[in-house]
């Protein structure tokens, strides 16, 4: 009873069909982060063809440039369609629309702009991304659309959303620049990543990026944003892990000290 009393003051009541499109994410992404601790992998970047059991030339790939930027894109249209679908919101809704879909965007902007891709991506693991950042995005704007009018959570947590969501987009998109700058333009080869956080953890930008979905969460405070939130948090901290035993596996060289996801802790 007294966590469904906390649960009241800080979200905003969920109707039926929120609660229970709130467990998918967190089961669908809790499953494939486990998938990626265990060693099946989603088959991109340099994941891609570890720990596949088909052979390679029955799969079908695109490019990891072209497949990022499908799976971000419809996201990103469902959150700019937003603004035209419900344009009559107060500032929390408006807040979470334009979180949401500026996190999209960035990406979108960053596949174009920032990283340079070595890899391939396949597409029967394009294809549940794609539906996955589509989905919680459809599904965050409908449940604030639905909590419209409702009574503001006793607690409001807003504001501290939306600074922690900005503290995490940056902090994403600097490691993105710092990996970024680790190769020249026509160069494949990974190497360890250095500066910023990366000395204290191989995944730096995976624990800004879940800061700021925590952030779009707050700002929301409804049940499906913070299911979003828990469902992206166990996923990358699964990718996380298999990313820093990727790494102790190529690198002769790679700190042992250098934890996953969280420095010191994970």
């Amino acid at each position: 009873m007294q966590m469904e009393s906390m649960l009241l003051k800080l979200l905003f009541p969920s109707p039926f069909l929120i609660k229970a499109m709130s467990a998918v994410p967190v089961a669908t992404l809790g499953y494939v982060g486990l998938s990626e601790v265990r060693g099946k992998h989603m088959q991109y970047s340099k994941f891609l063809n570890i720990g596949e059991k088909k052979p390679i030339e029955k799969t079908i790939q695109v490019s990891s440039r072209t497949g990022m930027l499908i799976a971000y894109t419809p996201a990103f249209l469902a959150g700019a369609a937003s603004f035209g679908l419900f344009p009559n919101d107060d500032l929390r809704f408006l807040l979470v629309k334009s979180t949401l879909t500026f996190h999209f965007f960035k990406r979108i902007l960053e596949v174009l702009f920032v990283h340079r891709y070595s890899g391939g991506m396949e597409v029967e693991s394009l294809i549940p991304i794609t539906l996955s950042y589509f989905t919680s995005s459809v599904f965050v704007i409908y449940a604030q659309h639905l909590a419209q009018g409702l009574p503001e959570p006793a607690i409001d947590l807003m504001y501290p959303g939306l600074l922690l969501f900005l503290i995490g987009i940056s902090g994403n998109f600097y490691h993105h620049c710092l990996l970024s700058k680790l190769r020249s333009k026509d160069d494949k080869e990974y190497k360890v990543p250095k500066g910023g956080l990366f000395d204290l953890v191989i995944c730096p930008h995976y624990l800004f990026e879940i800061l700021g979905i925590l952030g779009i969460s707050l700002t929301a405070q409804t049940l499906y944003a913070f299911s979003f939130f828990v469902g992206t948090t166990l996923y990358l901290s699964g990718r996380s892990y298999s990313t820093r035993r990727w790494y102790l596996s190529q690198f002769k060289d790679f700190p042992k000290d250098a934890k996953a996801l969280i420095p010191l802790v994970f």
